[in-house]
């Protein structure tokens, strides 16, 4: 009995770790959830993830609304921040941004590529009244933004294979790539032209233009674009960005290189 009771004890502590990684994935992936739907949506008892919310709660890591629906708390953002702002790499690129930012004053983003998505690393708003502003470890789809359409077509060809085998290109606007042939020909051509854009592809009334950057393996794991409104990122405004903005990505990447 006592042997067999020490074999399980581990697998129950992990199985815990899980539900509660699954239970903080969905707080973030809906924002405010009651019980219920986090029960079903999880596929857990109820009165199980009841007891794992109100423990995340305790611990500060989820607030409660008067409805008694769910979210998570900001001490969740405190974590991130903290390891965003341990990553050297975000030290090392924010003098890059602050050119570009300085020479277009538009919203500059550094893009992480992480489990086929896009997460803002780090960004300088532009100063302007009307802006975009995606915030600091936001996550977006690779497939229709600027800083994943960077990315993908440098990525090792077996790593592009799985990603189009993998992940349904869903239309977020009418202006989105849906077929994969469309898709593979518009790689191509960013891959021989450095630089990849946005067409209102993620949002409505929002253009970019973006730059992979290498980091010291050789491997596309970050982007940078310049971003803003489609009334003032004009067809000669992305001409005169694009060049400028690879050569920043370039030194980006040199500076990378040295870590």
């Amino acid at each position: 009995m006592v042997s067999h009771n020490m074999n399980t004890r581990p697998y129950y502590k992990i199985n815990s770790v899980q539900k509660t990684i699954r239970i903080l994935e969905l707080l973030a992936e809906k924002g405010e959830i009651s019980v219920v739907e986090a029960a079903a949506k999880l596929g857990m008892n109820r009165s199980t993830c009841h007891r794992f919310l109100v423990t995340l709660r305790e611990l500060g890591y989820v607030v409660q609304n008067h409805l008694s629906q769910y979210r998570l708390s900001f001490r969740i953002y405190e974590l991130g921040m903290k390891v965003a702002d341990r990553l050297q790499v975000r030290q090392i690129a924010h003098p890059y941004l602050q050119e570009l930012s300085n020479l277009f004053n538009e919203n500059i983003n550094l893009g992480y590529w992480h489990n086929n998505e896009i997460v803002h690393l780090d960004k300088i708003d532009s100063t302007e009244i009307l802006r975009i502003d995606p915030g600091i470890s936001s996550r977006v789809p690779a497939y229709c933004t600027g800083l994943g359409k960077a990315i993908l077509p440098f990525r090792p060809d077996e790593e592009l294979k799985s990603f189009l085998e993998s992940v349904p290109l869903r239309a977020m606007t009418p202006n989105t790539i849906t077929s994969k042939e469309e898709l593979i020909r518009e790689l191509q051509t960013i891959r021989k032209q450095g630089f990849a854009l946005d067409r209102e592809e993620l949002s409505i009334g929002l253009r970019c233009v973006a730059s992979p950057v290498f980091d010291y393996t050789d491997y596309p794991s970050y982007s940078v674009s310049v971003a803003g409104p489609s009334s003032r990122m004009s067809e000669e405004k992305i001409t005169a960005i694009k060049e400028k903005l690879k050569r920043v990505c370039r030194d980006l990447s040199k500076n990378l290189g040295q870590m």
